[in-house]
């Protein structure tokens, strides 16, 4: 019998059930099992919380604590390091997830939730790079015909779909490139979908199919190296898709490296481009799901002259901001509580590296006395790169009807939808789990 995507998935829950001591451990590292609803006494029994996500994984109702714990999972990864048997407890709770969706709905409902999530992307993203870019740019980022090499590039540079709603952050991080003398081939947004609405959907045969896709056509650079933007994204693939492939395929095609660890590997080569002094106290917006990252931007930080690192001694969880979603007064919280302690720290910038931390952060530089700004922005301008950060500058106009008149040329040229276009806008206004002061 041929090994199907989705028989290889199963076949990977399969073994790490069975590797699965059910110790707790994993249930004890994690950040935020308060946050998704634990009680004190559910916390203090973590063994039979994993032993209702193993239940749930054999296709069980499992238990209260276990449905609870999957369904807040934020994707911290300290679950992955604390256990010593080689299981990967964010993977279990991916698709103990996946398992509670199928067993609450048909097949047809499950496909419909993860074409209706993928659409609203695709729209999101489609809109607001078209109001940002012209279409010379949305080339470069790979929105367009794709560009036939007859040397392989060096790298592919992967940017995910939601990078493009703030599209300067990726055009600095090729314009680093460039500097470094690296050849790349940009490939990302809607049609090149990790697959992710899919699998939080539960529909995981249409998952299978946006993820080998993908894969197929990333798999183009000379080195075997994929440069991934999105966190999301990236543990999609090397958690969930590239070992699916290597078992049905029998090898990975390719591997793939966070682009702020590609840049800290590459700092000797690039602290020579440093040249100018940026002199600013800097405090970095963690999320540590992947291993290195933050360290990585914190060692890029300090190669920069001028720069003053300012740690605000805040709790870290989650693999951006994009999936605390899953608790939404935590993550009111947490940035609530970040904003004021910059305020004290006095810094003169609040700096993250991911895409989704800078939508939800930006507009808050209208009402403190700090800047918002992401991590490329300030290796940029030791550098002398810029690019306009037009998603902030939309963001805190606050006004939709404003922010489409000011942008109602690129929509005419790319031929959007005024009433779409609107739509879209006042959902990336919408997207402000701390309002603004004043409102």
């Amino acid at each position: 019998m041929v090994e199907t995507f989705e028989s290889a998935l199963q076949v990977r829950v399969d073994e790490m059930v069975d590797a699965c001591t059910r110790c707790g451990k994993c249930v004890e590292a994690c950040p935020t099992t308060g946050p998704a609803g634990l009680t004190v006494e559910e916390q203090k029994n973590p063994v039979a919380v994993i032993g209702g996500i193993i239940d749930i994984l054999r296709l069980g109702p499992g238990n209260d604590a276990a449905r609870k714990w999957a369904s807040g999972c934020v994707r911290s990864g300290d679950c992955i390091e604390a256990c010593e048997y080689g299981v990967n407890p964010r993977f279990l709770l991916s698709m103990a997830r996946a398992a509670m969706a199928r067993a609450k709905n048909d097949a047809a409902t499950l496909r419909r939730a993860g074409v209706d999530g993928f659409r609203k992307i695709a729209t999101d993203v489609n809109n607001l790079s078209r109001l940002q870019l012209d279409d010379a740019l949305l080339a470069r980022l790979g929105q367009g015909a794709p560009r036939s090499a007859d040397v392989p590039p060096d790298f592919v540079f992967y940017t995910g779909c939601n990078v493009l709603k703030t599209p300067h952050m990726a055009l600095l991080a090729l314009d680093i490139m460039d500097a470094l003398g690296i050849t790349y081939e940009v490939l990302g947004g809607p049609t090149h979908c990790c697959g992710v609405q899919q699998l939080r959907s539960g529909d995981l045969a249409t998952f299978g199919r946006f993820a080998e896709s993908s894969l197929d056509k990333l798999a183009r650079s000379k080195t075997g190296q994929v440069l991934s933007w999105c966190p999301s994204c990236h543990v999609q693939f090397t958690e969930m898709t590239l070992p699916a492939i290597e078992r049905t395929r029998g090898a990975k095609p390719f591997e793939m490296t966070p682009f702020t660890l590609f840049v800290r590997n590459n700092l000797d080569r690039l602290r020579p481009l440093l040249r100018e002094p940026v002199p600013m106290r800097i405090a970095l917006h963690k999320h540590p799901g992947i291993r290195g990252v933050v360290e990585a931007a914190e060692d890029i930080l300090r190669a920069v002259p001028g720069v003053v690192l300012v740690d605000l001694q805040q709790p870290k969880a989650g693999l951006q901001a994009n999936e605390l979603r899953a608790l939404p007064t935590y993550r009111r919280q947490s940035q609530e509580a970040e904003l004021r302690a910059a305020e004290a720290a006095g810094i003169d910038a609040l700096v993250a590296v991911y895409h989704s931390d800078h939508r939800e952060l930006c507009a808050h530089e209208r009402d403190w006395p700090f800047r918002i700004l992401n991590l490329y922005e300030i290796v940029g301008a030791s550098m002398g790169l810029h690019r306009d950060d037009r998603f902030k500058q939309m963001k805190l106009m606050q006004d939709a009807d404003a922010v489409l008149a000011d942008c109602r040329d690129l929509m005419n040229d790319h031929g959007l939808d005024p009433a779409t276009a609107r739509q879209v806008i006042q959902s990336m206004l919408d997207e402000q789990p701390v309002p603004l002061r004043g409102g």
